[in-house]
């Protein structure tokens, strides 16, 4: 039976993870500064020397040293060097991990992309956080695409839709009802504040395949992909989406494999409280379903957070494996919060776990892991391991080395914009306009020839009489003569006497 070594309790038992329990999903929880990236990162290792692919965001940058060797002159080697004499761990040697560079913004790896209609309606109006008649619209815009094969790859695809939407509401109102113009200018403003947050950048094709996250090197050892999430945090909205996408992705691409002897692949969620802040009810039911089936995929999905009290109780029901870090408590609020993650593991007789939680130092844990039955084990007051790679982050020459070296290299890079809404409505635009000014030209035409037909012919002059033109030709020559009068009174200077 295969395990991932996490420590040694203060009591000599062993931690381990069980990888045919690694499925039942994890926690790793903690104040800042506790240790949570050297216990996410000793169990990406653990993970990718299993053979499994592993996908974890890196929020503060260290995580990144996981693609380099730890060395002997590293500030912290002795210390390192003495945790693992005092764990037992006599095998300890100092090597790097295949890894894998990805960045949403594509300046510290590989661009990740996705399509508009993969992203969907939902986690769009989520990441726009959208009213409900604002995420209707929306919905409807999506169905009309879908109805004219117009395919949603970036955001001008979208936005091309929307005013579409808005300029025959009156149409699509036989079949979707009331469509307001003032919604869709409120999500087009809205997508206006997504492209200066670099959503711009994500939305487009090659679009990831998750088979690329999904690979093994030419030892067997699982691909651990790092997201560059130093800047992306700093949109929390898009940076919560983009992973609630990829964890849907997998749920509905991957088959089923029911309880496999490791998983398919290990997924971190770093700062996974963003996962539900400001979230609504029905997106908070779509996690806690995805997190309950997607388990029967063989995904591994590990929320990372600082207090536990910051995922919904019905997401915690779904986590086998727990690693609990320090948590200070001072305000009556802290003090609750630390009761409820001491109540959630098995009592170890050893020990009063609400007291231990406060007192643990840096790179010890609370660890409880699930048995061979699924069972969650008694709770050991644990040294975590250290790691083999590097503790600390990459330098940029190193993080420029592993992208060329990089398997992916070039495949990713550089953008296509194929045929897709924009183009196909641009086209239909232009047609619509051509006909619209043949018709008017035509109809311009027929009116021409109506009224040739119609105007007047000019009457003959009837001939007149001798004695008819005389009497015109006097009264023409008295008229004149007065009229010269007239003029010659007005201006004066041209009167004659």
């Amino acid at each position: 039976m295969r395990t991932i070594f996490i420590g040694k309790d203060t009591d000599g038992v062993t931690q381990e993870l069980l990888l045919n329990r690694a499925n039942r999903h994890g926690l790793v929880a903690g104040a800042t500064g506790t240790g949570k990236t050297v216990t996410l990162q000793i169990l990406s290792e653990g993970f990718s020397k299993a053979g499994v692919p592993v996908f974890a965001a890196d929020v503060k940058g260290d995580l990144s040293g996981i693609s380099q060797s730890g060395t002997k002159d590293h500030k912290l080697h002795t210390k390192l060097l003495a945790r693992a004499e005092k764990i037992g761990l006599d095998t300890y040697e100092y090597s790097a991990l295949p890894t894998i560079f990805w960045d949403l913004l594509g300046e510290k790896g590989h661009p990740i992309r996705a399509t508009i209609e993969e992203m969907g309606p939902m986690l769009l109006s989520r990441l726009m956080g959208l009213t409900d008649a604002q995420e209707g619209v929306m919905n409807i815009a999506f169905d009309v695409a879908e109805n004219n094969d117009w395919p949603l790859v970036d955001m001008k695809d979208l936005k091309s839709t929307l005013n579409y939407v808005s300029e025959h509401r009156k149409d699509l109102a036989m079949d979707y009802g009331n469509i307001a113009s003032a919604s869709v200018g409120a999500i087009i403003r809205n997508l206006l504040v997504l492209e200066r947050e670099g959503a711009e950048d994500f939305f487009g094709e090659p679009a990831l395949k998750l088979e690329d996250l999904m690979r093994v090197d030419e030892n067997g050892m699982g691909f651990v992909n790092i997201l560059a999430a130093d800047d992306l945090i700093n949109t929390p909205r898009l940076y919560s989406t983009f992973l609630l996408w990829l964890m849907s992705e997998l749920f509905e691409e991957l088959p089923e494999v029911g309880d496999p002897d490791k998983p398919v692949m290990a997924f971190f969620f770093d700062e996974a409280h963003l996962l539900f802040d400001e979230a609504p009810k029905a997106l908070v039911e779509k996690i806690t379903q995805v997190a309950r089936l997607i388990r029967s995929k063989g995904v591994s999905l590990w929320f990372v957070t600082q207090n536990p009290a910051d995922i919904p109780d019905d997401v915690l029901g779904q986590v086998g494996n727990r690693i609990q870090h320090a948590l200070r408590g001072y305000t009556p609020k802290e003090q609750k919060a630390i009761r409820a993650s001491a109540d959630a593991f098995r009592p170890n007789p050893n020990f009063k776990t609400t007291d231990a939680i406060s007192e643990l130092s840096v790179g010890e844990a609370l660890v409880s892991m699930l048995d061979a039955k699924g069972r969650p084990q008694i709770v050991g007051q644990t040294l975590i391991r250290p790691p083999v790679s590097r503790l600390g982050p990459a330098t940029e020459k190193e993080r420029k080395a592993v992208i060329q070296d990089s398997p992916l290299l070039g495949v990713y890079d550089e953008r296509v914009d194929g045929e897709s809404a924009y183009e196909m409505l641009n086209v239909k635009r232009e047609a619509l306009l051509k006909a619209q000014a043949k018709e008017e030209a035509a109809k311009e035409k027929e009116a021409a020839k109506e009224n040739k037909k119609t105007s007047r012919k000019p009457a003959r002059r009837k001939k007149q009489s001798a004695f008819a033109r005389e009497i015109k030709r006097e009264a023409r020559l008295i008229a004149r003569q007065q009229g010269r009068k007239l003029l010659r009174g007005l201006l004066g200077s041209m009167t004659r006497r």
